[in-house]
């Protein structure tokens, strides 16, 4: 299903509410995130602006690092102890809602998210027509490159097909300095397999399609012998790729210190970026996924997240969850009618998916890094949502690993990566 999206997206009507809320008792209540400590200081004051109006709850907020997040929501979620919010990567959706871990949302903010949000996105937050979560971030992947690196290459602009691409990175590499020319990343599923997934689509391909794997496609098969080509050529590395449970580690760090000159990341690592390298991040640029010989235009994944509600929290609880999601996410929460939520994503460099957060915040979304970003929005696919998702991720993270690896060859690889899907998507929908 293709994202339908513009950055010029109309102004949403009306402020997404509950019924005023009256507690008749003193309420506390829990948000789980992975979010960083200065980005979990931005939310507990949002929080405590909550509080001026709702003294009689209190809402306590709890980080964990990405790699034990759904690990914390699979053994916690649905019981009263665990906590009362949740931030989830769309791609979990399914199972939680299958298993019955996640409430779903009230009419009145269904309805609200419904009028208020991208239809391609109101879908990932839904399960069977219901929705479960309120949509906070897009993201989306694109080429970032040194233009420094660029410069001494000889290179005059970011590479727009595979032969460009092979070729640029050929000229950014020097083994003797330790400069790789395209950065992979390893150990991290999505950072795995979202890169590739974008040079797939691009290449006209696509993960899944009709519920069915789609890796046996001759776009597919290309997109497999463009890493065995890279990786055969010496032009990266998988030792500067490793990643760590917080989503950081040598991938970053080789891209900051200027020993990869390109490697396709999605837009919430400016930050990241922007801490690691100082004055040094102007040299950064983005650009569209190259496009491959069975591809007609660029094209990219992307893939949401949204804060759900746990069903096994109580009545009073999920009550004030939902009225501080529905205030946390609405255009009065925030500055110059920007929700508090979006103004928390964009200190990230994250896009925010409301539309007239969008809108307000046009003028910021326009910077030079960002722009990219939301320029390849309109022509990209949305990760696959689908039950079983996340086991399928992992398996094809492993079988793109060995690739990196020389384990295994481009055909092995890709007949390897059909069988094992088909067979997890087929359990999974048992």
């Amino acid at each position: 299903m293709k994202l339908a999206w513009t950055i010029k997206c109309a102004l949403a009507a009306g402020v997404m509410a509950l019924p005023t809320a009256a507690w008749a008792e003193p309420v506390n209540i829990s948000y789980l995130t992975h979010w960083a400590p200065e980005t979990v200081a931005l939310l507990e004051n949002a929080a405590k602006e909550y509080a001026k109006t709702n003294p009689d709850v209190a809402v306590t907020v709890r980080a964990v690092p990405f790699g034990d997040l759904l690990t914390t929501l699979r053994s916690q979620g649905g019981d009263s102890e665990g906590a009362t919010i949740a931030g989830i990567y769309d791609l979990w959706l399914p199972e939680l809602a299958r298993d019955k871990l996640v409430a779903p949302a009230p009419d009145a903010v269904a309805s609200e998210v419904k009028g208020a949000w991208p239809a391609g996105i109101v879908s990932a937050a839904s399960v069977g027509g219901t929705l479960y979560g309120i949509p906070n971030e897009i993201d989306v992947y694109a080429l970032n490159y040194n233009k420094a690196l660029f410069s001494e290459g000889g290179i005059s602009a970011p590479p727009k097909t595979w032969d460009e691409l092979k070729d640029a990175a050929a000229k950014l590499t020097k083994k003797d300095a330790g400069q790789q020319g395209f950065g992979m990343i390893n150990s991290w599923a999505a950072g795995v397999v979202h890169p590739f997934s974008s040079l797939l689509v691009s290449n006209g391909g696509d993960l899944v399609v009709d519920g069915k794997p789609a890796l046996d496609s001759k776009a597919a098969g290309e997109t497999f012998q463009l890493y065995e080509d890279l990786i055969t050529a010496g032009v990266t590395d998988p030792a500067m790729g490793t990643a760590d449970a917080n989503t950081t580690g040598p991938f970053l760090d080789n891209f900051v210190s200027g020993k990869t000159g390109m490697i396709i990341m999605a837009n919430w690592w400016e930050s990241a970026l922007k801490a690691g390298m100082g004055e040094k991040f102007s040299d950064i640029g983005t650009a569209p996924i190259p496009v491959g010989p069975s591809g007609d235009k660029p094209r990219s994944i992307s893939y949401s997240w949204m804060t759900v509600v746990n069903a096994g929290a109580g009545e009073a609880e999920q009550k004030a969850a939902w009225d501080f999601l529905a205030w946390l996410n609405s255009p009065e929460s925030g500055p110059k009618g920007a929700s508090a939520m979006a103004d928390i994503l964009m200190s990230m460099g994250i896009l925010p998916s409301r539309s007239s957060d969008v809108e307000a915040l046009k003028d910021r979304l326009g910077s030079d890094f960002l722009s990219g970003y939301v320029s390849v929005l309109a022509d990209a696919k949305p990760f696959p949502v689908v039950l079983g998702g996340q086991e399928f991720s992992e398996s094809l993270q492993q079988t793109i690993e060995a690739l990196q690896y020389g384990q295994v060859s481009a055909k092995e690889a890709q007949a390897n990566a059909q069988a094992d899907a088909v067979s997890i998507l087929e359990r999974a929908a048992q």
